[in-house]
């Protein structure tokens, strides 16, 4: 059965204990009743001192929940609070921080939060039930879409009395509660009388540890710790967010912010690149250990990145043609000689985890895919998907082969110096890039495509407009990741199920409209137990893998890191982190006074 561990009881006549309420997914919360501190942080953590970060992209709004325009870095993490904290060392669990008290009730069609009665906005008002419910009203209804996704089976909050609220469910779904707990809680007065989507600068009235100090659009944001936090003491923020002051600096270009990382403008950066990482990441500055330059390890779900097909345009829906696109990239090749050896292939939606699928389906697995039998290829039955390789016996020329056998199938053949179809058409798409650093990387594969006929072009784009063609699927191919958590659920309707397909802004940029992963993705968030959600990722990862949905990348098990030698950090790694958030969370300055 599906286990919820709740450390305290609602209401009425319980007997009054000291400890958070905690609530995880299928399993019994690592940290006891009345836990000091996180292992990840240093309770001791000096206050104090500045921190400056960067953002390369600008900004034109200080509302990080609408579809509307380009948010500033920094304001999810530093301002905006939630009723529940999630640990980094679990798959998925939390402990209370706006909520004081938790019940989830014995039918579990709802959940009830009881308020810190401690618990402030940074003008000094409580925060109320009546907040709750209008945040997540206007979230639900005015916010971005990914919202309406993820909520879609919280019916309701209804406001009890001022310091307690009732999210009611459509049904029955085992991570409804925990999400409730995740909701960003905002005042009422922030909003007022005026249009959600339409309130650019006007600045959040929140509860977190931070507040903006000043800004000048598109060049930077200060934010300054609030003294007088509220949650300070509360065991989920001890050693927490310790730097008075937090600025970041927006760069127009990656290659302009690393110059300006070692020139000091800033204080740390995690680096994708992993040319960048081998070559640029060098000289006196970190020979001297001015700088430090380290990688941090993590056991973080790395789930799937890769080049994207768009299956809204006509080019990519025959699965046939995908899979050739897939076999012409040479990722061996490319580790070598643009990777430095650096990364692992992507061969799965669920890389560097248990919930990767493995072998053949079998036992609970079998029996979830056995009704699609008929819907799905033979061969999701006999063997495992395995990305294309070419280490020996394997060559890119037997997988060119290949891919020519599949597109003359498909009816692509070459004449007149060129891959047509039937109708004369040349094969021709676009790849839309963001980072200009991709282009090394893109480039290869086109060639490999153009042995083939096809003919690729590729180009970076403003981060603006690029984000605004994403949101209206504007574009044939582009670099994307599937970042997953420990326990996935409600956020894959937003990435693979067939009601985000036609939604402007969701996660679901291939534009799945599949049956068998719409009922899949139910399977996932409706598991009763981990051992179910886990049989069910399984079966869900088989069938997206052989659906040949985008060309699989690459991933990485370390943090790639570099920080000026200014900052004392917590002794222990999390398991379960991104590294920019952790360090902003819980590092400190050394100049910082307590």
């Amino acid at each position: 059965m599906y286990r919820l561990v709740l450390l305290l009881l609602l209401l009425g006549g319980a007997a009054p204990v000291l400890a958070a309420p905690a609530q995880a997914l299928g399993y019994t919360p690592a940290y006891a009743p009345g836990f000091s501190h996180f292992h990840y942080v240093d309770p001791a953590a000096p206050k104090g001192g500045s921190i400056n970060l960067s953002s390369v992209s600008g900004f034109d709004s200080l509302n990080p929940f609408t579809l509307k325009g380009q948010s500033a870095a920094g304001l999810s993490d530093l301002m905006f609070e939630t009723l529940m904290e999630g640990s980094l060392d679990e798959p998925f669990s939390q402990y209370g921080l706006l909520a004081e008290d938790v019940a989830l009730a014995p039918d579990r069609r709802s959940v009830t939060y009881r308020l810190n009665p401690q618990a402030r906005f940074h003008d000094g008002t409580p925060v109320t039930a009546a907040d709750v419910k209008f945040s997540f009203e206007t979230l639900r209804d005015k916010g971005h879409p990914q919202y309406r996704f993820y909520w879609g089976d919280i019916e309701r909050a209804v406001v009890l009395d001022e310091r307690t609220v009732r999210f009611d469910f459509a049904r029955v779904n085992p991570e409804l509660h925990m999400i409730a707990g995740q909701i960003p809680i905002f005042s009422r007065a922030w909003v007022g009388e005026r249009d959600f989507d339409r309130m650019a600068l006007v600045e959040p009235l929140t509860s977190g540890p931070y507040r903006i100090e000043k800004y000048e659009l598109g060049k930077y944001i200060t934010f300054v710790r609030n003294p007088d936090y509220w949650a300070r003491d509360l065991n989920v923020r001890r050693g927490m967010y310790n730097f008075d002051r937090v600025t970041f600096k927006f760069y127009r270009d990656f290659t302009v912010a690393l110059e300006a990382f070692k020139a000091g403008e800033f204080d740390f950066i995690a680096e994708y690149n992993s040319k960048t990482w081998a070559r640029d990441y060098v000289g006196s500055k970190f020979r001297d250990g001015r700088i430090v330059k380290t990688e941090l390890e993590h056991h973080n779900n790395a789930g799937m990145q890769g080049f994207v097909f768009n299956l809204r345009r006509p080019l990519f829906q025959d699965i046939r043609v995908r899979r050739a696109l897939t076999l012409a990239l040479d990722f061996e090749w490319s580790n070598r000689n643009l990777f430095y050896n650096q990364y692992e292939r992507c061969d799965s939606y669920f890389s560097n985890s248990e919930l990767a699928a493995r072998g053949v389906p079998e036992g609970a697995e079998l029996a979830l895919l056995e009704p699609f039998r008929a819907q799905l290829s033979p061969e999701l039955f006999q063997r495992p998907w395995l990305p294309p390789g070419t280490e020996p016996p394997h060559s890119l020329r037997d997988n060119l082969r290949q891919a020519k056998a599949l597109l003359h199938e498909a009816g692509w053949d070459f004449r007149d110096g060129a891959l047509r179809n039937a109708a004369g058409e040349p094969f021709h798409f676009d790849i839309m890039l963001v980072q200009k650093g991709f282009e090394r990387i893109v480039a290869p594969y086109a060639r490999n495509l153009g042995k083939l006929g096809i003919t690729v072009s590729y180009r970076t784009v403003d981060p603006a407009l690029y984000q605004r063609r994403i949101d209206t699927y504007d574009y044939d191919m582009v670099v994307a990741g599937f970042g997953q958590s420990q326990s996935p659920g409600n956020e894959l309707i937003g990435m693979f199920h067939s009601s985000a397909a036609t939604q402007e802004g969701t996660r679901n940029l291939i534009g799945i409209q599949a049956p068998v992963v719409d009922a899949l993705v139910e399977q996932v968030i409706y598991a009763r137990d981990r051992a179910a959600l886990v049989s069910a990722v399984h079966a869900l990862d088989r069938v997206l893998l052989w659906g040949e949905y985008l060309v699989p990348h690459w991933y990485i098990g370390t943090h790639r890191v570099a920080y000026w030698d200014r900052f004392g950090l917590p002794q222990q790694l999390p398991l379960y982190y991104n590294a920019s958030s952790w360090m902003l969370s819980t590092w400190w300055s050394k100049e910082g006074q307590r």
